[in-house]
């Protein structure tokens, strides 16, 4: 299969990126280089105070346009820049956003282009994302969060705060959230949300069986596909409970993770967790079977060189317990599967989407994408199979939890 172009989640939109003054300043950089990235065109705006922080030229580099500080600005032939600037936008992200810029946007003051472009935009097609920044006494006071509660009802979308040690020297509340979780808040809100009110369970990444304290058997996978799943399942508006064997991946923004070493583990977690959800996905690479005794301290080698005789039992197969309850049966849950192949893929996964009991089974050649940032999959239902060019796994996720949804909607309708 061919790479597939991908042109990032945020590709086709415009936005203006703007900064009020405050130490967080240093993070917007970041942040307006992973919405570029992300494939958004990206238009800085800054206060004056901002400037004290950090300097236009920085963010003319990193978003690659000429940064705009003053209302008044020359190269606007009709010097209306407030009202330029917010037409052509599909949303407003200021960040930082300080308690003295909201405070001001809340009552309508209009003394900075910033302040004047929020206040001047469309308000039923230019929506305004507030990510708020400030010492933790700051965004503890009774008028900060008056003004929050206000600035919502006012139709802004204010983003949460993190927690942690600030510039004062003080820790606690306020923190602007990283760029990397300011990116997630503005692709999700831009996300269809086709899978809003559903409860989905994704597991994901290799499990581990242990043969003795320091050893024990595993496979290749990287978790990456699950978690792009997950991460692709809270974007599209579900609720998502992500179980996972032992990786070393960041939990994706928005997901309940639930850590586990074993397949026993595994199903222990998952089994109650499906049973509450309405969409299970088994993306995790199971292991098949486990030692049938674990030593008790390491085993060591002998000296006539003979290895240890191992014996295994079979471990309980999590997707298909899964898809033989009831909930799976009567179409409450709706079961996915993964197989992971190292040869004759179709007829691999097509024999297997039989034999698990589900409706839908993904398949990828394990030795060609484990531990790699993109792959390439065949997706069979009982209708036939449809084949996912080379792409990254987050491309493919999003693209599989949109067939997800399309799948539940035919079976609601």
């Amino acid at each position: 299969m061919e790479q597939e172009a991908y042109a990032g989640p945020l590709s086709g939109r415009h936005l203006v990126l703007g900064l009020s003054g405050g130490i967080a300043c240093y993070k917007a950089a970041e942040f307006c280089r992973a919405l570029v990235k992300a494939g958004a065109s990206v238009q800085v705006v800054m206060t004056p105070s901002a400037c004290q922080f950090i300097t236009p030229v920085t963010l003319q580099a990193l978003s690659g346009r000429t940064v705009f500080t003053d209302a008044w600005d020359a190269r606007e032939g009709n010097s209306m820049a407030h009202i330029n600037l917010s037409r052509q936008a599909d949303a407003i992200v200021v960040a930082p956003a300080s308690a003295d810029f909201m405070a001001r946007l809340l009552h309508g003051r209009a003394d900075d282009l910033l302040s004047l472009m929020c206040l001047a935009r469309p308000l039923g097609r230019v929506p305004l994302l507030l990510a708020p920044a400030m010492n933790r006494e700051m965004y503890a006071h009774p008028a900060t969060q008056r003004n929050l509660e206000q600035l919502r009802a006012d139709g802004a979308r204010v983003l949460g705060v993190g927690a942690g040690d600030q510039a004062c020297g003080e820790t606690g509340d306020g923190r602007m959230l990283e760029p990397q979780e300011l990116l997630e808040e503005v692709v999700a809100f831009f996300t269809p949300k086709v899978l809003a009110g559903q409860r989905v369970v994704v597991t994901a990444g290799p499990t581990y069986e242990a043969i003795d304290p320091v050893r024990g058997i595993t496979n290749l996978s990287s978790g990456k596909m699950g978690f792009a799943l997950a991460q692709a399942a809270w974007r599209a508006g579900a609720q998502v409970t992500l179980v996972a064997g032992p990786v070393s991946l960041p939990t994706p923004r928005g997901v309940q993770r639930v850590d586990v070493q074993s397949a026993q583990a595994m199903w222990q977690a998952t089994e109650p967790l499906a049973a509450q959800a309405s969409v299970f996905i088994a993306a995790a690479a199971v292991a098949d079977w486990r030692p049938a005794q674990v030593a008790g301290q390491k085993i060591k080698k002998t000296a006539d060189g003979q290895a240890p005789a191992l014996e295994f039992v079979q471990n309980t197969d999590i997707l298909a317990s899964i898809a033989r309850s009831d909930r799976a049966r009567s179409g409450q849950l709706y079961c996915v599967g993964f197989a992971a192949e190292s040869q004759d893929l179709l007829n691999q996964a097509r024999e297997k989407r039989v034999r698990k009991g589900v409706p839908l089974l993904v398949g990828n050649l394990g030795p060609q994408t484990f531990g790699r940032d993109d792959n390439a999959l065949i997706v069979v239902d009982a209708a036939g199979s449809e084949e996912l060019p080379r792409a990254s796994k987050a491309a493919l996720a999003t693209r599989l939890i949109e067939r997800i949804a399309l799948e539940l909607k035919k079976a609601a309708s």
